[in-house]
């Protein structure tokens, strides 16, 4: 059995997905860009801003199914451009104090609307 997790803290759907799907035992994200859920445009032009904003995005999404960082277990991020790696692990790395999830990085060709970095996870349900 699966169960839709939504919240309005997080930007809506840009296509047919949901923003989380829980199902035995664990939370499934979709990917997050860094659009900001009030205004539906992006947190800034630079991927730094993009990135804090996708983790704001999955942030809500996980407290809205009962879960946090802690209780992640892997995260794939997506980036147009690996010479952003840098700034995007930093950013990244912040949210998660101790025990980091498995995690893997990809170079895409683009993203959805035209954004830098996208980045999806995968939770354990306490």
């Amino acid at each position: 059995m699966k169960e839709i997790i939504a919240t309005e803290h997080a930007p809506k759907a840009v296509g047919p997905y949901s923003q989380a799907v829980r199902a035995n035992g664990f939370l499934f994200t979709a990917g997050q860009l860094g659009l900001d859920p009030a205004s539906g445009q992006f947190a800034g032009p630079d991927v730094e801003a993009q990135t804090r904003q996708a983790m704001a995005n999955l942030q809500a999404i996980l407290e809205a199914a009962g879960c946090t960082f802690a209780d992640v277990v892997k995260t794939t991020i997506y980036v147009v451009d690996l010479a952003h790696f840098k700034t995007v692990n930093a950013v990244y790395g912040s949210y998660f104090d101790q025990a980091p999830p498995a995690r893997s990085t990809v170079q895409v060709a683009a993203l959805p609307l035209g954004g830098l970095v996208e980045i999806e996870m995968i939770a354990r349900l306490p």
